[in-house]
């Protein structure tokens, strides 16, 4: 009895169509992270901004600068004082941010990442998000 054993697995050509494939995304991640990150990094300056006691008595000037100072500490660069947009909402303050994020990726070849986050300051140290 002749018994051949037929070999498994990957070929090298298939091997490297699955590392290109994978090293594309891990490319694409490490260029949206900083976006996502600056992202959460806005959303927590603005959880600690509602839990600040008395903000509701703040000004608008106040609460902005409170804001930036918060994310000075995240080394946030994309939101500028124009994106921060603070109004008057029954006795405390809604906090709008929005703000857009170009990444260059390869060539002329972008990923924009557009960014809102609302908060309410009402004082209580809470708010809706």
């Amino acid at each position: 009895m002749n018994m051949r054993r037929r070999q498994g697995g990957i070929t090298l050509l298939g091997f490297i169509i699955v590392a290109g494939v994978a090293g594309f995304f891990v490319f694409i991640g490490i260029k949206l992270f900083p976006m996502y990150s600056e992202y959460y990094a806005v959303k927590s300056a603005l959880k600690g901004l509602a839990a600040e006691p008395g903000v509701a008595n703040y000004t608008p000037a106040r609460i902005q600068q409170l804001f930036f100072r918060r994310l000075d500490i995240s080394y946030s660069s994309h939101v500028k004082k124009e994106h921060v947009k603070i109004e008057r909402v029954g006795a405390g303050w809604q906090v709008d941010v929005v703000y857009e994020v170009r990444e260059p990726l390869v060539g002329n070849l972008d990923a924009v990442g557009r960014f809102h986050a609302t908060q309410m300051l009402d004082g209580s140290g809470g708010g809706a998000n």
